[in-house]
């Protein structure tokens, strides 16, 4: 590991004034809800009750103070790259031969989603590992995304944050790494992968981007697909067929960021729309604020939430939709080694067959029993394994 670079790299602490937490607690009470669904189900999206349980927790129960405390609990740091300040958190492990790994985010998540990896990746030995499974880990906010800065200009595509995130570990004094995300955060690791820069060891992904183009294309114009499909490959096009005809959070965002007005004013409107994100992340999120909480807990949920209230970020990360000029599950041509974890409520399953195209360097390939989207948040200790697993073999 060379020398940490000279470039400023500024300690960073969160706080946020008393008055915009009454500010919030005041948006939320004088909130005009819609009308109930007229359905018996969430097929129109999230429901009335869900909405009104998680603004009356949010409004009367709700504490960011505790969020907050726990952010500054860990090393935050702020840094300018190619012009913007980008937020990221870096615990070293006591560990000194621990393996270097950048963990990214997505939407609509945060560094929120990463909090739960950090003692168990970090100190392997106090977390059912051993020193042999330790990370040094950075968990960066991506550009226009909660504490980091937010771009004035176009431009900022996961392609930019890829070479970004390069910079940034070589910054940090790290001449070789891994990487992993899930949602944008596996979009942007590929594109770390695809541009071969010589510190990058291999990656790992929980939302791999395997769908041969053909069938991608097919899937999106309608068209008919190969005849030849295995069972595991038909069962992939039926999960992405359906959620491409569900995919209008997106479109709206990729096309016409700038209408989202209503996501910056009201807090339960920025909420009702982050929880739609997809139909299994939803049917959990509303469970949980039915108070049958598992895997994620209401001040999970509402940690990440008010992150985006509070830094007036939900406008400037929709924008990342419409900067992007890359499919979002179609391969991209990777050479450098791959590992795979499937969780079984991901938006598909990407079948093995299509992995070992994918990636010629598919070091690991595993189908997990629980698990959806949201995989760090939701499922941890569980992804934490298929962290130490398969990034075993690039150490």
């Amino acid at each position: 590991m060379s020398v940490i670079s000279e470039v400023a790299i500024r300690p960073f602490t969160v706080e946020f004034p008393e008055t915009e937490l009454q500010a919030l607690r005041q948006r939320i009470a004088a909130t005009r809800s819609p009308d109930k669904e007229t359905v018996a189900d969430q097929s129109q999206g999230t429901e009335l009750a869900t909405s009104r349980a998680l603004a009356q927790y949010w409004a009367s129960d709700y504490d960011w103070r505790r969020c907050e405390a726990k952010l500054n609990a860990l090393p935050q740091f702020v840094t300018e790259i190619d012009g913007l300040d980008i937020h990221f958190i870096h615990i070293r492990s006591k560990h000194n031969d621990a393996l270097p790994l950048v963990v990214t985010h997505g939407w609509p998540g945060s560094i929120i989603e990463q909090l739960k990896l950090v003692g168990p990746l970090t100190d392997p030995t106090a977390h059912g590992g051993s020193a042999a499974d330790a990370f040094h880990l950075v968990i960066p906010s991506m550009p226009g995304f909660g504490l980091s800065g937010k771009p004035t200009t176009t431009g900022w595509g996961p392609d930019r944050i890829a070479r970004a995130w390069v910079e940034l570990m070589k910054r940090l004094g790290y001449t070789r790494f891994v990487a992993q995300g899930g949602d944008w955060g596996a979009i942007v690791t590929e594109m770390m992968a695809l541009q071969e820069p010589p510190e990058l060891l291999g990656i790992h992904t929980n939302m791999a981007c395997v769908v041969p183009p053909d069938i991608d294309q097919a899937l999106l114009t309608g068209n008919p697909l190969p005849s030849d499909l295995s069972e595991d490959e038909k069962a992939a096009c039926d999960q992405l067929a359906f959620f491409y005809q569900h995919i209008g959070y997106a479109v709206e965002m990729g096309s016409r960021p700038q209408t989202l007005t209503a996501l910056a004013d009201s807090p339960v409107g920025l909420a009702a729309f982050m929880l739609d994100h997809d139909v299994a992340s939803l049917a959990l999120i509303s469970r949980v604020f039915a108070e049958q909480s598992e895997g994620l807990t209401r001040d999970d949920v509402l940690d990440n939430i008010t992150l985006y209230w509070l830094t007036n970020t939900a406008v400037s990360a929709a924008r990342l939709y419409w900067e992007n000029k890359s499919p979002f599950f179609a391969t991209r041509g990777i050479s450098i080694p791959v590992a795979v974890s499937v969780f079984p409520d991901e938006l598909y399953q990407a079948p093995r067959s299509w992995a070992e195209q994918a990636y010629p360097e598919l070091v690991h390939y595993n189908k997990l029993d629980k698990g959806g989207h949201f995989a760090a948040w939701e499922q941890p200790r569980l992804l934490v394994e298929e962290l130490r697993t398969g990034l075993r073999s690039l150490r």
